[in-house]
């Protein structure tokens, strides 16, 4: 915890707010009496949530975070309607995978330029405004950063990446009086988790995880939650469900507990699988994107 930090009439910079963790999190911020920038791809859903939130509350940008010039538009926008940036949720990412010989580079390329490039893109852009206000910077990141799957190989990279950015980040900023978290969360129940499972190959891996996968996945507000709870403490971490803080702190030992129970599972057979399967990327927009 980093003290307490009171969200009202601070202005909130949300990549991927159309939908998802990032419009729940708007909504819980908002309600605590904060103004918030909606940035995405989906104006259509942009336009809904602000209306939902109230013009009074809200703004919204069309941007793509693998766009400098446009996500530079948006943030300038945002400082000139809502007259600074006080916090940045850099949440836009995009999910995907299957097994590491069968994934296309241009799939692998467009998730490392959504999730890494753009993560960096959108904290680069608002760093100075945030940095001038001594506010808070949280890249969304995943339990993928700490516990690497199969089939995730590309994601789980991008996830790892985004957490060394905000380490990195913490200590340069420190002097401002700005702090940086990182947040984690395992499966939570939005679009693109469940299409991310929506094969065969995929409903098969779901089953075999059991009560902490995707078939029993917390409510998007829960994520909601965490990200507003971290924004007030201006705290190190986020995370949902609460026992992903028991990975990510044991992380040297979990790893290979993982890979030797996915081995004793038909994981060879879910792989060949998959490999028949075309490999699913969703297009990108500006959605949650967590393990």
């Amino acid at each position: 915890m980093a003290g307490s930090y009171d969200v009202r009439d601070k202005v909130v910079f949300i990549t991927g707010g159309a939908r998802g963790i990032g419009a729940e999190s708007a909504r819980q911020l908002v309600a605590k009496g904060a103004k918030v920038s909606l940035v995405g791809l989906e104006p259509d859903e942009l336009k809904a949530r602000v209306a939902e939130l109230g013009p009074e509350n809200a703004v919204w940008f069309e941007a793509d975070v693998t766009d400098e010039g446009a996500l530079q538009a948006a943030v300038e926008g945002t400082v000139s309607a809502l007259g600074g940036i006080d916090v940045t949720i850099a949440n836009a990412g995009i999910g995907g995978g299957t097994a590491f010989g069968s994934t296309e580079l241009d799939i692998f390329d467009a998730i490392v330029a959504v999730n890494l490039g753009g993560v960096f893109r959108t904290l680069q852009a608002t760093l100075p405004h945030v940095t001038a206000r001594s506010g808070y910077l949280l890249p969304i990141a995943s339990l993928a950063a700490a516990m690497h799957a199969p089939m995730m190989g590309a994601y789980s990279a991008t996830k790892a990446g985004v957490e060394a950015l905000a380490n990195c980040l913490r200590t340069e900023v420190a002097h401002t009086g700005t702090k940086v978290g990182c947040a984690y969360f395992g499966f939570i129940d939005t679009d693109m988790v469940r299409k991310g499972f929506e094969t065969e190959s995929g409903r098969r891996a779901a089953d075999r995880m059991g009560p902490i996968g995707p078939n029993h996945a917390p409510p998007v507000s829960r994520a909601g939650k965490a990200i507003v709870r971290a924004i007030e403490r201006r705290a190190r971490m986020a995370y949902a469900p609460s026992w992903i803080i028991a990975p990510l702190l044991l992380r040297t030992l979990v790893q290979p507990l993982q890979e030797r129970q996915a081995m004793r599972q038909d994981l060879a057979q879910i792989l060949e699988e998959a490999g028949r399967e075309e490999a699913t990327l969703t297009t990108p927009q500006p959605r949650e994107h967590h393990l």
